[in-house]
């Protein structure tokens, strides 16, 4: 099966390499000369003509900067990559400084290990083949990379006790992704926070939100239901998803007793799958 190309993300590829050089102070040729590529495959990527393979964005992350930005971006560039209600979403999340996310049924899918996210793309209707479903899981595993900076993105992610007693994959996909969780909230990557049922009724029962902030644009929300997702910019709307988080915030579990009960259920399901 052919990917498909996506002209807009190409577009905006082009006018987010435009602006980075421009901001670094280079010109096309000063780039080209520093990246090891030819100007006019510059010029083609900046007008949104050529897309730029794995190895020129990260010699362009290099050369201006960008922490990986552009090698990001890249699964943007291809049709069909991510939900389409998800697309727009996908572009904030690489350009977030901090994320707050709230998950009800799902680990999220920057935290997802490759087994469980393999399970979760198979899990839809109608079927998928499995060459789309690798294509989509290529893409899930890409976008956790923004985790590769330890310092940004901020992210905290307040999870409903459901997310950890669904056992997805089985016990043992389950024991691999929650002790994934359980490293990197140890190590300080991410900050975590458990939902438990003994909370009862929350104030952000509805559904998934993220929460985003950036350093020049101003924050937005994203909520997401069964194959809808809507961005909210409104400065209005955006602050009422954060003091709907924020209230649910107040009825979670510290970081330290998440990860105590993290790591609990994590033994459980070991001890399942032994």
């Amino acid at each position: 099966m052919a990917i498909e190309d996506n002209p807009e993300s190409r577009t905006k590829y082009g006018e987010e390499l435009k602006a980075k050089r421009e901001a670094a102070g280079f010109t096309q040729e000063e780039l080209s000369q520093r990246a090891v590529m030819s100007r006019t495959h510059i010029a083609h990527i900046e007008a949104g003509r050529r897309r730029p393979d794995p190895a020129d964005a990260r010699r362009l992350d290099s050369v201006l900067g960008t922490g990986g930005f552009f090698e990001r971006f890249l699964p943007t560039l291809d049709g069909r990559k991510v939900a389409e209600h998800f697309a727009g979403a996908l572009e904030f999340e690489q350009q977030a400084t901090v994320i707050r996310e709230y998950a009800p049924k799902l680990v999220p899918g920057i935290l997802q290990t490759e087994a469980y996210a393999r399970e979760v793309l198979g899990s839809g209707h109608p079927p998928k083949s499995n060459e789309e479903r690798e294509r989509l899981l290529v893409t899930r595993l890409e976008r956790a990379r923004i985790l590769d900076n330890f310092d940004s993105p901020v992210v905290w992610t307040l999870l409903d006790e459901a997310v950890l007693r669904r056992p997805i994959g089985g016990a043992f996909v389950m024991c691999e992704q929650l002790r994934h969780l359980l490293e990197l909230g140890e190590c300080r990557r991410i900050r975590v926070h458990v939902l438990p049922f003994s909370a009862g009724a929350h104030a952000i029962l509805e559904g998934f939100v993220s929460l985003m902030w950036f350093e020049d644009l101003p924050p937005i929300a994203y909520a997401e239901g069964l194959k809808t997702g809507r961005i909210w910019e409104l400065p209005s709307v955006v602050r009422q998803c954060q003091e709907v988080y924020d209230h649910a915030l107040g009825d979670a579990l510290s970081h330290r007793e998440s990860l105590a009960l993290i790591r609990s259920v994590a033994e459980d399901y070991e001890h399942e799958a032994q």
